[in-house]
């Protein structure tokens, strides 16, 4: 269960170039971001922040497969055991003849199974509630997060003067 009542401190920034520059900043000030909020992917983010290649091609290439062989096992029952009727002079088994619907199941089960696995990991379930910080941040904004829950005064503070010292163009907290 994730923990409720974060107190999140936050600066936004109006340019992703000076979000870069504020990750390297707090990565050599050893600050531990929270999270970053983008409206948009930045190129180079990922690395800074220490985040991994994403694994969902994976899933993909498993879903596919399963698809493939979902498609050409069932064409084979039906067309040499369920239903074996000779048309166009074709033989029962037909393995060119089954290429266009095994493609398209393939790509079925590859994206429906992506699709699922992405919106279960993201926690982007029906129903479920995420709080956003700011309403900007998913339109023009870009926000580094801090968690502040256990912080002194003293941290709180530093934190908002990092916040000055990197061009953030506003500072806020919020509970979440």
């Amino acid at each position: 269960m994730k923990d409720q009542n974060k107190e999140v401190l936050y600066g936004l920034y109006d340019d992703e170039q000076d979000l870069l520059k504020a990750v390297k900043q707090a990565n050599e000030d050893h600050l531990e971001i929270m999270d970053v909020f983008t409206p948009f992917p930045v190129h180079g983010l990922d690395p800074l922040l220490g985040l991994e290649e994403s694994r969902l091609h994976i899933a993909g290439f498993i879903y596919g497969a399963i698809g493939t062989l979902t498609a050409f096992l069932f064409m084979t029952w039906v067309f040499t055991r369920d239903w074996p009727i000779i048309f166009g002079g074709k033989p029962y088994w037909s393995v060119p003849a089954f290429v266009p619907i095994t493609f398209e199941v393939t790509v079925l089960f590859a994206s429906v199974g992506m699709v699922v696995t992405f919106y279960t990991i993201c926690g982007l379930a029906p129903g479920v509630v995420n709080p956003t910080l700011d309403d900007r941040i998913t339109d023009d904004k870009f926000c580094i997060a801090f968690n502040t829950n256990d912080a002194g005064e003293d941290k709180v503070d530093k934190l908002k003067s990092f916040f000055s010292a990197t061009g953030a163009s506003e500072v806020n907290t919020k509970t979440i």
